[in-house]
Order: structure tokens, then sequence, then C-alpha cells
């Protein structure tokens, strides 16, 4: 008799494919399915010895029985539609406690409506955020796991194994029930796109401000992943950067044409952040800078009217001016990374997941897209204090703000006098100089909203009078 698979994959694409592959490696025996059954035996024949832990299934019916119960099957497929579509062809064929696993860039909200339409079923549902990427999934993620505390204990040994390490730990952590493992990949994406934003910029000012070339950028960003902002972005930048286009023998990143896609995680981060009422504005300014970067045709027609700044940097080159880049990267990294997990403790408030900041930090330190030095710090700022409101106010993290927070004001500042846009640096500068400001200006706001409707104020002096007397305004 065949031996029966631990766990199931249906969807045999890129990033299935390497999760299956890693999950044979490491030693558990995995079904797998795929719609067409010709990529199921391209992919079965190209495993070598690891097919000796895969089980081949043509049929869903035949996958299904290959899986020892209760059966935990990983969905790998196009987040939407094809999912609902998919959950409701195995339904007839699943028993009790059987679990399904969307490991997809799923919107977290239609995990929980997954969970919602699964309740009565007597199946399980996971949804599980894998980030890391195509190399990720194939030799180790991190992994962020939301449902049921019994579901998980089912394949924590799986995932656990096939997960990034950090120091010996997996970067795999059951986060929460319902969408919780959705939603921080989600948040995780946001922080990613501002990451990516402000460094975009950063190689922007020494492009267009210093005039320098892509391979001298290359080396400076080398330079500073030895340090504070070593991070895996930060290294396939400085790789990208000095890597040549084999058809011109011009840097590569000079035949790329200057327009950024996105997948919807980044948007959907923005969203729920503004619906939540947390300002996560290095993460709104990311996303609008890449719908900005799509208006190609618009762009190039604007630069014919209105002409090209001068980009004339009023900051002098030299070791100073590198330095103050780098802390100016620093700081506007604390603030988007601030940002992200504000929004975090604000949704685990508001869905009751109790999302455990310290191992959300712990558990982004390896096989992520954001993983960063710095992580280690964030893990220890919340372990030392879980309630903090933000970030920035840890005793650690408020010491690298004061340090840097002159250097991003140095270079946001000369950027926007060059005329070089900066929006997401200037957000993150933004934010702290108004978390900071003990009286603001929403004073003048809200004498407004009351005189044109009437929405009332809180006094200064706490007199139990809520609306102004802007009727006898002279």
């Amino acid at each position: 008799m065949t031996e029966l698979a631990e766990i199931g994959l249906i969807g045999l694409g890129v990033m299935g494919s390497n999760l299956a592959l890693n999950i044979a490696e490491k030693g558990s025996r995995i079904a797998v399915y795929n719609r067409t059954p010709s990529r199921t035996r391209e992919f079965v024949g190209e495993a070598g010895a690891l097919g000796a832990n895969i089980v081949s299934c043509e049929t869903i019916e035949a996958f299904v029985v290959a899986i020892r119960p209760p059966r935990p099957i990983i969905i790998m497929i196009k987040a939407g539609e094809a999912v609902d579509q998919q959950i409701d062809a195995l339904k007839p064929l699943l028993a009790g406690g059987d679990i399904i696993i969307d490991a997809g860039n799923a919107n977290f909200r239609d995990t929980i409506a997954r969970f919602d339409r699964l309740k009565d079923s007597g199946l399980t549902f996971i949804g599980m955020g894998v980030s890391g990427g195509e190399e990720g999934a194939r030799h180790g993620p991190s992994i962020m796991v939301g449902g049921t505390q019994q579901s998980y204990a089912r394949v924590e040994k799986v995932l656990t194994s096939i997960a990034a390490r950090y120091d010996g730990e997996p970067c795999c952590a059951w986060l929460g029930t319902g969408g919780a493992g959705h939603f921080v990949k989600t948040i995780h994406n946001g922080i990613e796109y501002a990451d990516m934003q402000m460094i975009a910029e950063i190689y922007g000012i020494l492009r267009d401000g210093l005039g320098k070339s892509a391979r001298e950028i290359g080396w400076i960003f080398g330079q500073w992943n030895k340090g504070r902002l070593n991070s895996y972005l930060i290294e396939i930048t400085e790789t990208v950067l000095a890597t040549t286009d084999p058809q011109t023998g011009k840097p590569m990143v000079d035949m790329i044409l200057d327009r950024a896609g996105q997948k919807g995680t980044g948007k959907w981060s923005a969203i729920e952040a503004q619906q939540m009422g947390v300002p996560a504005t290095a993460i709104e300014a990311a996303v609008a800078a890449r719908s900005l970067s799509s208006m190609k045709a618009e762009r190039e027609a604007a630069e014919v009217i209105f002409g090209t700044p001068s980009y004339a940097f009023s900051l002098k080159d030299g070791e100073a001016l590198l330095k103050d880049l780098e802390l100016a990267l620093f700081a506007a990294k604390i603030g988007a990374y601030a940002q992200g997990f504000a929004v975090m403790a604000q949704a685990s408030r508001e869905f009751g997941w109790e999302l455990p900041m310290p191992t959300i930090a712990r558990i982004w330190r390896a096989g992520c897209i954001i993983r960063s030095q710095f992580l280690d710090e964030i893990t220890r700022a919340f372990t030392e204090t879980p309630d903090v409101a933000n970030l920035i106010v840890t005793s650690a993290f408020s010491a690298m703000v004061a340090e840097s927070l002159p250097s991003l004001r140095r270079i946001t500042a000369a950027a926007v006098t060059a005329g070089i846009p900066v929006p997401a640096l200037a957000s993150a500068l933004s934010y702290f100089d108004a978390y900071r400001q003990a009286r603001g200006t929403a004073n003048l706001i809200q004498a407004q909203r009351d005189f044109f409707g009437a929405h009332g104020f809180d006094r200064t002096d706490g007199l139990d009078i809520h609306h102004g007397p802007w009727g006898s305004a002279g």
C-alpha cells in the first residue's frame, strides 16, 4: 500500500512548485495536484530525487485520498474567485477536521469570509501569509499563520521545517484566529512598498542630484549594507545597480522603463490604515508613487509643459553627505516600520487577534523581503514594552530617531529645493514632526467643521460648551 502524504498542495505555478519541493526536501511526503495534468507530470519529472517524497495526482479525487487525515491542503493559486471555486470543488470530497490552507496573497477580509462560509461544514480553514518570493518558497520563507491553534498544530511540524531560520529559530508562527495571518502579510507588503520607494528616492538623489552612475550608487549601497542598513532590499539594490545589460553593455537598471507594477497588497495596507484611522503616510506615499509611475505618457507630456528642474542639489558631495543620506534612509525606514506595527496593533484590537508583536518582528528576520538587521531591535523593543503606543517612543528607537532625524530633514529639504521627488522620505519626516507636536493645528480644522456643519469641538479649558459663536463674527 502506498504511504499516505502528510500534506497536499494544489497549484504548481512558480510559488506552488517551489513550496512543494521545499516540503519534499525537508522529509515530508506531499501530494500534488494541478488543474492541468501535464503540468503535474512535468513537475514530478523535474523533481529528480525529491520525487520519492511526492505523490503525483491527476484527479482531485485521487489527490484527496492520497493525504493522511485530517487532511491539510495548501492552495497556491491566483487570489480571489479562483480560490472560492477551488474550495467548492474540495468540499464534497473532504471530511470533518480536514484543513484548507490558502497560502496566496489574499485580502484578509476574503479570508474572514471564507472562515465564515466553512464554519458549519466541519472543515477548518487557515489563511497563511508566505513571504520570500520564489527563492523563499524553495529554500525557506517567512510564514504567518492565521486560524485555530488546533489546525496549526496539525501542520506546525511541516511548516516550521520549511521556514527560513534565524539563529536556529524557524521564521514561522501562529499569529491569531481568522484573517490574522493574511493581515500581517498585507502589512508586511505595505512596509515593503515604503522601504522600496525610500531606497528608490535615495537612488534618485544620487543619480539626478549628484550625477552618479549606477555602478557608483551600487557601491554606496554596498557600503551601507555593511552597517545599520543591512537588509535584503539594500543587498539586492547593490546587485541590481552593478548588473550590466548583456544586450547593450549599459547598466541594466538604466534600460528598465520607470513604470512600477503592483498587485494590491500595498494598496490594501493603505486602505485598512485609513479605515482604522491609523496614519501610515509612508505606505500611502509609496502606493501613490507607484500609481504615478504608471502614468508614463502623462508624465512625459507634463515635462514638455513644465520643463525639467535644475536638480541643483545644495548639499556638497562627499563623505558627510553620504552619511546624511544613509541616516536619512535609516530614519525614514524606522517611520515606515513604526507605522506598519501601529496599524497591526489597532487591527489586533479591532478584530480581537492579540497579535504578538515581538513574534511578528522575530519571524520577519529571515526569509521575507523586508528582513533587516534592525528587526532584532524591534523584537527587543516590543518584548520590553509590549503595550507601547508607538515603536518610535521606545527608548532604543527614540534615540535612533533623535540621531537620524536631522539628516532626514537636511536631505528632504535639499531634494525638494532641487525638484527631486521624495514623497516617502517627506511623508516620514512630516510624520515624525506631527507625532511629536504637542499642540498641532487641528483646532482650526475643528473650528471650520463646527462653522459649516455644527460638528462641535472640545475646549482647552474643559468648559461644557461645544459650539462657537460664529454668527457674531464680524
